[in-house]
């Protein structure tokens, strides 16, 4: 079974940093797109950055020039560096992965969430 496993949140101070982490667990051929994405309380899921296998990256403008997508293909995991936080960033933060489990059959998977609490 493919899944992701994510790990790395907790509570920060304003101006504090965390680095999230989430590793595909399971057999497949590569990850073609991973991603991070957040909610609020009462709030939409929206996306915070994203990679793909290429290494293209995207932001949320929220977070640019604070946080960091990257990925160790060799371990299928992608993280998230996070600088510089705001109580705003406060939310659950989801890991996405698009991944190629045959050379003809694709996922898409979601992580269980992981709490970043930025109290202000």
């Amino acid at each position: 079974q493919v899944q992701l496993v994510e790990s790395g949140g907790g509570l920060v101070q304003a101006g504090g940093s965390l680095r999230l982490s989430c590793v595909v667990s399971g057999s497949i051929i590569r990850a073609n797109v991973m991603a991070w994405y957040r909610q609020a309380p009462g709030k939409q899921r929206d996306l915070v950055a994203r990679i793909t296998i290429g290494g293209r990256t995207n932001y949320a403008d929220s977070v640019k020039g604070r946080f960091t997508i990257s990925t160790d293909n060799a371990k299928n995991t992608v993280y998230l560096q996070m600088n510089s936080l705001k109580p705003e960033d406060t939310a659950g933060y989801y890991c996405y992965a698009e991944v190629a489990t045959t050379r003809y059959a694709y996922l898409e998977l979601w992580g269980q969430g992981t709490l970043v609490t930025v109290p202000s």
